[in-house]
C-alpha cells in the first residue's frame, strides 16, 4: 500500500534534506536506501529480522511488555496507549476536538503505536512512524489503512532526518534500550520537537541501584546491545536537556517517562 501523495508531501517538507526522487516503491518514505554495511547488535538483529514483525502486535508486546509492566497489576496495551495520548496532549478515539498535532512515532517497528497515536489527532494531523527496518515498515504498511493522517519513513532514529523544532509530540516505545547512543538519540528527539511540545518514552528499568546491578546491566548491555535504565537515569536527561513538568510511571522492568519543552 502507498501511502497518500499529500501525506508524503507533508513529510519531506519536514525534512532537513528531501531527496530529489523520493523512494515511496515499499509504501513508505525510503530515506536509507540499500542496507549499509554494519553490525547490528544481537537485540538489533532480533528486531530487523523478518519473523518477529509477524508476531510482534499480538504476541511479542502484549505478552513480553506487559509482564515487564506487572501484568495484571500494570497497564495492558490499550491503557498504554491511552496514557501515551493523554500525556502527548492528544484527544482520546471518538473525541470531537482532536488536535491537528504533527507527531512523530521514533523506532515505530509495525506501526501499532503509530496508529494509536493516529486516532488521537484530528483530520489535519500528521503522524510519522520512523524505522530502519524495512521487514519492520513493511508490516506496518501491510497494517495500516489508507489515510492522510499516517506515513511511514524508513530512516536513522538516533540522526533523525527532520528540521529543528517541526513536531508537537514526540514518542519512543520500546526502542531507546536498543540505540548504541541513546542520548544521542534523545538529544535529537528534543531537537525536532517544537516549544510547548512534549515527549514520551518507554523504556526499559533496572530494579535496584545497587553496584552489582549495575554491573551486571553493563555486561547485559555489552553482550547483547540491550540497556537497563536506572530509575534517574531517563527523568535526570530529559532535566538536562530542558524539560518541565517531568513525570514516571515505574514498573516492576519497565518506565514510562515523559516531559515538556518550555515555550519559546
Amino acid at each position: 500500500m502507498v501511502r497518500s501523495p499529500s501525506a508524503v508531501d507533508r513529510v519531506l517538507g519536514l525534512l532537513r534534506e528531501p531527496p530529489a526522487e523520493p523512494d515511496v516503491s515499499a509504501g513508505y518514505l525510503d530515506l536509507l536506501g540499500p542496507d549499509e554495511e554494519r553490525a547490528p547488535s544481537l537485540a538489533q538483529s532480533v528486531m530487523e529480522s523478518t519473523f518477529l514483525p509477524q508476531i510482534y502486535e499480538k504476541v511479542w508486546r502484549p505478552v513480553g511488555f506487559n509482564l515487564a509492566k506487572g501484568w495484571p497489576i500494570g497497564p495492558d496495551t490499550a491503557a498504554e496507549q491511552a496514557m501515551a495520548r493523554d500525556w502527548l496532549g492528544l484527544g482520546q478515539p471518538g473525541d470531537a476536538d482532536r488536535p491537528a498535532a504533527t507527531v512523530l512515532d521514533v523506532a515505530c517497528g509495525p506501526g501499532n503505536v503509530t496508529r494509536a497515536l493516529a486516532e488521537g489527532v484530528g483530520e489535519d494531523g500528521l503522524v510519522v512512524g520512523l524505522d530502519a527496518s524495512a521487514t519492520m515498515l513493511a508490516r506496518a504498511e501491510a497494517d495500516t489503512p489508507s489515510g492522510g493522517e499516517v506515513c511511514f519513513v524508513r530512516g536513522n532514529a538516533v540522526d533523525l532526518p527532520f528540521r529543528d523544532a517541526t513536531f508537537d509530540a514526540v514518542c519512543c516505545f520500546g526502542a531507546l534500550y536498543l540505540f548504541d547512543d541513546p542520548w544521542t538519540a534523545v538529544d535529537g528527539m528534543t531537537r525536532v520537537l517544537r516549544p510547548g511540545g512534549r515527549l514520551i518514552i518507554l523504556t526499559s528499568r533496572r530494579l535496584t541501584p545497587l553496584y552489582a546491578s549495575r554491573v551486571g546491566g553493563e555486561l547485559i548491555r555489552r553482550a547483547t546491545g540491550f540497556t537497563v535504565f536506572g530509575d534517574r537515569e531517563v527523568t535526570g536527561a530529559l532535566a538536562d536537556r530542558g524539560f518541565t513538568g517531568i513525570r514516571r510511571r515505574r514498573y516492576p522492568l519497565m518506565q514510562l517517562v515523559g516531559g515538556t519543552l518550555p515555550d519559546a
